[in-house]
């Protein structure tokens, strides 16, 4: 053990100096998330969906509803105020407007009288913060002139908020956990190069005439790598919660678990390159090859269901789908792309698979 150590500590210091490996390791997923976090929290002009419940049927009521449908950016869709909740609660809809029975009259009754207002009630989500101040906003701007039409005296008709929790996500929200998912994959896949680097020059040869065991020398090396990922988890999850307000409400545990079997999985496939790459530039071509499609084509970036269907075939055979999929699931909630439990069987299987690889096919000289 004490051996196990020594090397580990070793191993840290190596990595240290290396000033490539600590920019790619720990300061590379940093500035992605800096850089979409500066662009997507900063509003935009997408469409905003609302479902529109018309529970009056009146001409009031179909006149409120093309006001609404002249702003721009603007999409209604019918629905029931069921349908609409539930797809809301989806993802599928930013808000849902409900306009009550009796609308019509109301209205009517307030032109000719102040009488007490009719309420239009608004489902938004309390924890998109920027979207549910939006759409009162709009809600409000057209109500208003609504109002100035009816009765110049007072409100005829009022906004009443609702909260509905829904299963959306925040770009920023998205990118977190998906981006550490991307760390942890590179944190491994770029162990093939040190390795081969060593293989070349004959550093593995000589210490694996040492007294010292090769379970020693991979332990070392697993462990050394398996402490980067824990500070990039905290590095990653500590710069999300404090410049883009990113909560983390998982499983602290089952965060951990992700972390470490994500860690060993990704690991065991830089060691599956390192025991076919001959030379150090092999190494570096065929990290390349490995690394960017599961980089862009595993859904770090963009949500898989956003993505032509001939990509999300391949995205359902990447490992870091599943790996991204049960992070976003366990830290912010996610929408999931499949079942957690499915999420640590894929990793645990790849692990698995990689591993009997590298254990037949590692080669020290």
């Amino acid at each position: 053990m004490q051996a196990l150590l020594q090397l580990t500590i070793a191993n840290i210091r190596s990595f240290v100096r290396d000033r490539a490996a600590m920019f790619w390791t720990l300061v590379f997923p940093l500035i992605f998330i800096l850089m979409f976090g500066a662009i997507f929290t900063g509003g935009g002009t997408s469409t905003r969906v609302f479902a529109w419940v018309d529970g009056d049927g009146s001409a009031a009521s179909a006149e409120l509803r093309a006001a609404f449908a002249e702003l721009d950016n603007v999409e209604l869709r019918d629905a029931t105020e069921a349908g609409g909740l539930d797809a809301m609660r989806q993802g599928d809809l930013r808000a849902v407007i409900v306009v009550p029975a009796g609308y019509g009259a109301a209205v009517a009754a307030a032109a000719r009288a102040p009488g007490p207002p009719v309420a239009i009630t608004v489902y938004t989500d309390p924890t998109q913060q920027n979207q549910s101040a939006d759409t009162f906003r709009f809600v409000q701007t057209v109500l208003g002139r609504i109002n100035l039409e009816v009765s110049g005296r007072g409100p005829a008709v009022v906004p009443e908020a609702r909260a509905v929790q829904t299963e959306s996500l925040t770009f920023i929200s998205y990118l977190v956990p998906s981006i550490l998912g991307m760390s942890l994959m590179q944190l491994g896949v770029f162990a093939a190069i040190p390795l081969v680097a060593d293989r070349e020059k004959l550093i593995l040869k000589r210490l694996s005439a040492t007294p010292l065991r090769r379970w020693q020398l991979v332990g070392s090396n697993v462990l050394m790598r398996l402490l980067i990922g824990i500070v990039q988890t905290l590095i990653i999850v500590t710069v999300g919660a404090l410049a883009f307000d990113v909560q983390i409400s998982g499983n602290v545990l089952l965060v951990a678990a992700l972390v470490v079997l994500g860690s060993l999985s990704f690991i065991s496939l830089g060691y599956v390159i390192a025991s076919f790459a001959r030379t150090e530039d092999a190494a570096n071509g065929m990290t390349s090859v490995v690394q960017f499609p599961l980089m862009f084509l595993s859904g770090t970036f963009f949500p898989i269901d956003e993505m032509p269907e001939v990509l999300r075939g391949i995205a359902r055979v990447l490992p870091l789908t599943y790996l991204s999929d049960a992070l976003r699931q366990v830290m912010v909630g996610g929408t999931p792309f499949s079942p957690l439990w499915l999420d640590f069987a894929v990793l645990g299987l790849f692990l698995a698979i990689c591993f009997a690889i590298s254990a037949r096919f590692f080669r020290w000289t």
